[in-house]
């Protein structure tokens, strides 16, 4: 597997694919710092140019995934690494805890060690569910959301596409929020919140529009 990114949340990735004991051919991709090694803890090639990662796909594996945050970068990484050949793929720590009955799982998701997603959820294509976080029952969460470490959903929410939940922010049951929504850490969202915009405080209200 080749994962974009090769600093932060990329590191965080390898460790779920160790998790996972799928440590076989994986590769890095980075063509932006110039001062990154050759390897990645001594052990795991970065790539440098999008024709590295062409060649990977086409001679050693085809799946990739993003190690790296913000909706809207992840779509963006995801059609240019799609057009080369590339296979978009989750990532799933064994250490989340998934019910069993009426979920659904896009293609690119990253789910990190320590989160609670109960039954009848739905998650999008590429979104980012970090450390600790808890989804409850019958809630859908769009394309490319990003939830950070420790947020907590209730049962029977919405979040649109893009939009970005801070560190231990809380939504209460019945909760829509709208397409590319900041949500600061720490807010509780007590009401719906409208597209392109973003909340904070507890309650939460709008701070600013896009």
């Amino acid at each position: 597997m080749l994962i974009i990114g090769a600093k932060g949340f990329a590191k965080e990735i390898l460790e779920v694919l160790y998790q996972n004991n799928v440590l076989e051919n994986i590769v890095f991709y980075d063509d932006l710092n110039n001062n990154l090694l050759e390897k990645l803890f001594d052990r795991f090639p970065i790539l440098k140019n999008i024709e590295e990662a062409e060649n990977y796909f086409k001679t050693i594996n085809n799946q990739f995934t993003i190690g790296i945050g913000n909706p809207i970068l992840r779509k963006k990484l995801y059609e240019k690494f799609s057009k080369v050949g590339g296979v978009y793929t989750s990532t799933i720590s064994p250490k989340a805890t998934i019910g069993h009955f009426g979920n659904k799982i896009g293609n690119g998701c990253n789910i990190m060690t320590g989160t609670v997603i109960t039954n009848g959820v739905q998650i999008g294509k590429g979104c980012l569910i970090n450390l600790n976080c808890t989804i409850g029952h019958d809630t859908i969460l769009n394309e490319f959301v990003e939830l950070s470490p420790g947020v907590n959903v209730s049962g029977n929410c919405m979040i649109g596409s893009y939009s970005n939940i801070g560190t231990n922010a809380i939504l209460l049951p019945k909760i829509t929020i709208g397409s590319n929504v900041i949500v600061a850490a720490g807010a509780v969202i007590t009401k719906n919140v409208p597209d392109n915009c973003m909340v904070a405080g507890m309650p939460a209200i709008i701070k600013k529009d896009y």
